[in-house]
């Protein structure tokens, strides 16, 4: 059975292939590696209007006033999330695997897989809500034993 092992957090993709020989303890190989410069930089390092800086100084009759408020660090999460359920699909795909097991932090697991094909859906075995991208390789194979 053709096994894949995906975890992700907004920085970091991890794809490995669960590989056991016979009469041995399964084993990880990494398949596919990629850390995301968008998810690991702070909303602040990426816009800033340090030359232009809004004030509340009154000058003359007028006030200026604070910058409109937009949701940019949420349009960033937003694009980040389609990516990575994008190359999911696209890995899924291109190792025709029969089951996976997902890892992802609670706080965009859920908008992932929201994200994924039906068919994708019907073939993850295990879902883990944890960010275990920088967990060794032994330890990521105790979050899915059960499975």
């Amino acid at each position: 059975m053709d096994r894949i092992i995906i975890a992700v957090d907004l920085g970091r993709f991890r794809a490995y292939r669960v590989t056991q020989e016979i009469l041995e303890s399964p084993h990880l190989k990494m398949i596919e590696s990629y850390d995301s410069i968008e998810g690991r930089t702070k909303l602040i390092d990426k816009v800033t209007d340090t030359a232009g800086r809004f004030s509340r100084k009154a000058s003359g009759t007028k006030v200026a006033g604070y910058p409109e408020q937009h949701n940019l660090a949420l349009e960033e999460d937003k694009k980040i999330i389609k990516k990575i359920a994008d190359d999911i699909e696209v890995l899924l795909s291109k190792n025709n695997s029969t089951e996976w097991y997902f890892a992802a932090p609670t706080e965009i697991n859920g908008r992932i897989i929201e994200r994924l094909s039906s068919e994708a859906k019907a073939r993850l075995a295990k879902n883990v809500p944890a960010n275990i991208t920088k967990a060794k390789k032994a330890d990521i194979l105790s979050y899915f034993a059960a499975a």
